[in-house]
């Protein structure tokens, strides 16, 4: 019959039995008995290295991002209010290609300007003091897959 072997910790308590049959200090300082190195551990459950991420990460480290589904984007187009190109533009032709033009705030001067959009509230203010809005019409392009041309 077997008799079940006690682990080495329990039976080494002798005289000069510090290392508990690992040899020399050195031996047992591998990155195997450590536990991981840097930031491993830090997950969900790694309350034990919370502390230290949080001193050199902050708290934003943890917890959810806030990603969006793949199906709603986002509208990241570039916005101007009717308010801001009184204040930022002199009257006449302004270049906002990249823009829609919103209709925040009065307009006084008249402007001529080429813009992405405009809002209908935009559009009356602008033609009340006198100028307009040319919209830019984006041009689709078509891909042809052709393979035997």
């Amino acid at each position: 019959m077997k008799t079940k072997k006690r682990k080495k910790s329990s039976r080494m308590h002798g005289r000069k039995m510090g290392t508990h049959g690992g040899g020399a200090r050195v031996n047992r300082k591998k990155s195997g008995s450590k536990g991981g190195v840097g930031m491993a551990g830090s997950g969900k459950k790694g309350d034990q290295k919370k502390p230290s991420v949080i001193n050199k990460y902050g708290h934003e480290y943890f917890g959810k991002k806030g990603i969006t589904s793949r199906k709603t984007k986002r509208d990241k187009s570039n916005r101007i209010n009717v308010r801001d190109v009184q204040e930022k533009y002199k009257p006449g032709k302004v270049d906002l290609k990249g823009y829609k033009i919103l209709g925040k705030g009065e307009i006084k001067d008249k402007f001529i300007i080429k813009a992405k959009g405009a809002s209908k509230s935009a559009m009356e203010k602008i033609k009340k003091a006198g100028g307009e809005i040319q919209l830019i019409k984006k041009e689709k392009v078509v891909k042809t897959n052709n393979k035997n041309e």
